[in-house]
């Protein structure tokens, strides 16, 4: 049974209140003072305390700073007669649980109770016959997608039941599970069919070298001054976690986009800056474009291919293009983006993300820290909030300037070894691999033989290159216990999976 520690030095007119609460099961225990209340704190614990803030010797809000200061466990809700702002603000900034104000009938404080001392169970229940109820139209949807759209309606979706029953403690974590590999399952199916043709022109949802010119030039073309942001392996899910946070300085309009295969920043972010595929840019700009087998950066010319790209559609825009890995990098960033503001486009790429899903791979830490997607959507957002990056945004909704926020590619937790055997020319990458004489079973890959018909460069005149799907990832044969042991669950890309192709691309405007 719940206690309520209820403090009023008008008790006796509140009765008829105390009785309907123990009619609905709390055990409540009054007082008439400030003091009193702290005094029954210390003697046994409470779940929640009632706090009148006019009494006499102590008043509500002083109670308050000291009920918070030695019980910071306890939510309090504050019932006052007062209306005056500056009392509702203080109690508030003191961080209550919940204000009323008096009369109040039982149903209100019976609502604030649960609110603050039920509300995970109850969410957990609602959730959970919300998502059973929904199970199989879901299902339903999934036998039926057959359109770029069916998928990035479906996807999304899945994500919103994904981040939904992650926060409500219930058991349909397994189910969900289900029927996100049934979908990748028929998502795989849908890409095999369709991807050469769409990389040559015919009808095709929008890509990563169309981004650009679809998203950025007509913003340009408006007058408006834009960042684009680019935030490497910035999946669906991670960009809902932060949005509440977005919404508050931006209006946003939320769409996906299709990455191009392989879903790795060399392949897709090159894409995007230059608007080429990647077979293009390695044969109009060679000087640009890092082969598989070089040990060059493979994304050092993202501001290079940018300017090819304006040059080439004779854009006069002014340009800046800033890569910030870490805190310090982002802070100084912020001190001069005042210099900033007559920029028609400023380029931003932020690889903390990236350097999350790697270091959960080669960190044991990292790894107990992000054992789930919701784990990894919490450490997502909470660089988010703490690392200066929320700064940034507010300064650019000071500027009066427009974002587009995006990704060059998404991530999957992989669980399911596949053999393929490659030289020691073929990359290492455990969602595709590129190179010649590989072995593999040819059920369990998409393969791409004539590389070039895909928009692909090929290193040698035999190579190919294959792709993991669904939750699918490479191990050697002769080192295969090393593999699983040291990549089963962890975060990776280059494969097909809608969590790696169908990304979020948001344009923000300044509230």
């Amino acid at each position: 049974m719940e206690k309520i520690l209820w403090a009023d030095d008008e008790i006796d007119l509140l009765k008829p209140h105390i009785l309907f609460l123990k009619q609905k099961g709390y055990e409540v225990t009054t007082v008439t003072s400030g003091r009193d209340a702290l005094d029954a704190l210390q003697a046994e614990p409470y779940s929640l305390v009632l706090l009148d803030e006019n009494m006499p010797g102590l008043s509500g809000l002083e109670t308050l700073m000291l009920i918070n200061q030695d019980h910071p466990e306890v939510p309090v809700i504050m019932i006052t007669k007062s209306e005056e702002e500056n009392i509702m603000n203080q109690a508030i900034g003191s961080k209550i649980a919940d204000y009323l104000i008096k009369p109040v009938n039982p149903n209100q404080i019976l609502l604030s109770i649960k609110k603050n001392l039920h509300s995970s169970e109850l969410v957990s229940i609602q959730q959970t016959s919300s998502y059973q109820q929904e199970f199989g139209a879901l299902s339903s949807r999934i036998a039926r997608a057959e359109t770029s759209r069916d998928f990035y309606d479906l996807y999304k979706s899945l994500i919103y039941w994904q981040l939904n029953l992650s926060g409500a403690e219930t058991n349909m974590d397994e189910m969900l599970g289900m029927q996100m590999r049934d979908a990748n399952y028929n998502f795989t199916k849908f890409v095999k069919q369709n991807y050469e043709d769409w990389v040559n022109g015919e009808e095709h949802p929008l890509m990563s070298h169309e981004l650009m010119k679809s998203k950025i030039f007509p913003l340009l073309d408006e007058g408006e001054k834009v960042f684009f942001i680019l935030i490497d392996n910035f999946r669906l899910d991670l960009w809902r976690v932060v949005q509440p946070m977005l919404s508050e300085l931006f209006t946003v309009s939320e769409d996906l986009y299709t990455t191009i295969l392989p879903t790795s920043t060399q392949y897709a972010r090159n894409a995007i800056f230059a608007g080429l595929l990647p077979l293009q840019i390695a044969t109009m700009y060679p000087d640009l474009w890092v082969e598989e087998d070089e040990d060059e950066g493979k994304n050092i010319h993202e501001e290079a291919l940018l300017k090819t790209l304006l040059e080439r559609y004779r854009r006069k825009d002014t340009m800046s293009y800033a890569k910030l890995n870490d805190s310090p990098a982002i802070e100084k960033y912020i001190a001069r983006i005042k210099n900033l503001k007559d920029t028609d486009l400023n380029v931003v790429v932020l690889n903390f993300i990236d350097m999350l899903s790697h270091a959960r791979t080669e960190s044991r830490m990292i790894r107990e820290l992000a054992n789930s997607d919701a784990a990894y959507c919490s450490l997502a957002e909470s660089w988010f909030r703490h690392s200066g990056i929320i700064e940034l945004f507010r300064r650019i909704a000071a500027m009066g300037a427009k974002i587009v926020l995006t990704t060059d590619h998404g991530t999957i937790k992989v669980d399911n070894p596949i053999k393929v055997v490659g030289d020691r020319n073929t990359n290492t990458n455990l969602r595709y691999k590129v190179g010649k004489n590989l072995g593999y079973n040819k059920k369990q890959v998409y393969e791409m033989n004539n590389p070039k018909r895909f928009g692909l460069p090929s290193p040698n005149v035999s190579s190919a290159y294959i792709y993991a799907c669904n939750q699918d990832y490479f191990a050697y044969p002769n080192n295969y216990s090393y593999y699983v042991q040291y990549y089963n669950g962890t975060f990776q890309h280059g494969g097909i999976s809608m969590q790696e192709m169908l990304v979020p691309v948001v344009t923000m405007t300044p509230r």
